[in-house]
């Protein structure tokens, strides 16, 4: 059995994204944030910028996301940053922007999302819309720019999963929700482990190009994230839970991203999942209890059978 070190670095839960890159330059590496024009996507990008990297936002939302490129080049000085359309429950958009992207591609933040859609919605492909938005559209976008990255030469991609994911598994017999009950909370845990298992596959194949993946829990943070579940006719349970979270700022919660996607601190780390800066523990309900918003990563996240098995089912997904 391969004994693995568990990754450490100084920083922790109150650090904010910029102090894990100070002092790092990265003039001259090319980056891409998806959902940039907002939350986590917004401060990870802003923060890529002003270390000196040439930063595209891919967003739904070209009008948001040129507003938000003009203010991270008005606060950071860094002109190259550019806006991109890509709607990630489109295969048609996902294609068209790997499609246009010309050369090296060092850093991939598969960040955008959505969380506990109330209703069922799907793709005209017949896809559940969290897993084709969270989880399908990253990894079609993913092996879209593989040409691109690995031209990088020692790229990175980051998979922002979420803590939810240890409530998740594959149903490999129903990912779609066409057999059994639609679930709110299901479906995004479900989509949630699945970019923490591409992580995982996407470090195995993609060694041999110098290409490592992580996966990540940014932490709690108020964003339009929880559009679906913070309004006025929320559960008194639910309204409990969000009125006690331990949430942090999203300068924070940009900085395990930011960790993975630039510091030289995880060089070479590939295939893990973090959480506060730091590799996560294996998860321990215990310890979930005391704090509900840094609980560990579950083993099923990190299978490599089940990570093999997801990585061919995605690909005949979007086969057709």
């Amino acid at each position: 059995m391969t004994v693995t070190t568990r990754i450490t670095t100084p920083f922790g839960r109150e650090t904010t994204a910029q102090d894990v890159l100070r002092g790092v330059d990265l003039t001259g590496k090319r980056a891409v944030v998806t959902g940039g024009a907002s939350g986590v996507g917004r401060e990870t990008a802003r923060v890529l910028a002003a270390a000196g990297a040439e930063v595209t936002l891919a967003v739904r939302n070209i009008e948001a996301g040129e507003s938000v490129a003009a203010e991270i080049v008005a606060g950071t000085g860094n002109a190259g940053v550019a806006v991109a359309p890509l709607d990630l429950a489109r295969p048609s958009s996902v294609a068209a922007f790997a499609a246009e992207w010309q050369g090296p591609l060092h850093i991939l933040v598969n960040n955008a999302g959505l969380m506990a859609v109330p209703e069922l919605r799907r793709t005209p492909e017949g896809w559940e819309y969290q897993f084709a938005t969270n989880y399908l559209g990253h990894f079609g976008l993913t092996l879209g720019l593989h040409f691109a990255l690995a031209a990088a030469g020692a790229a990175r991609v980051v998979s922002v999963s979420s803590n939810g994911h240890v409530h998740g598994s594959i149903d490999f017999d129903d990912i779609n929700f066409e057999r059994r009950a639609y679930d709110p909370w299901g479906a995004y845990s479900q989509s949630k482990v699945a970019d923490v298992l591409f992580a995982v596959e996407a470090t195995m194949r993609w060694a041999g190009d110098g290409i490592t993946a992580n996966a990540l829990h940014p932490g709690g943070i108020h964003t339009n994230l929880q559009r679906h579940v913070d309004g006025p006719d929320v559960t008194p349970e639910v309204r409990e839970t969000l009125d006690t979270y331990p949430w942090r700022t999203v300068e924070q919660g940009a900085a395990t991203s930011v960790l993975l996607a630039a510091s030289p601190l995880v060089e070479g780390v590939g295939g893990r999942y973090f959480e506060d800066c730091n590799e996560a523990l294996p998860y321990d309900p215990s310890r979930a209890a005391e704090n509900p918003d840094t609980v560990g990563v579950s083993s099923y996240a990190l299978d490599l059978d089940v990570a093999g098995r997801l990585w061919d089912v995605s690909r005949e997904m979007l086969a057709g």
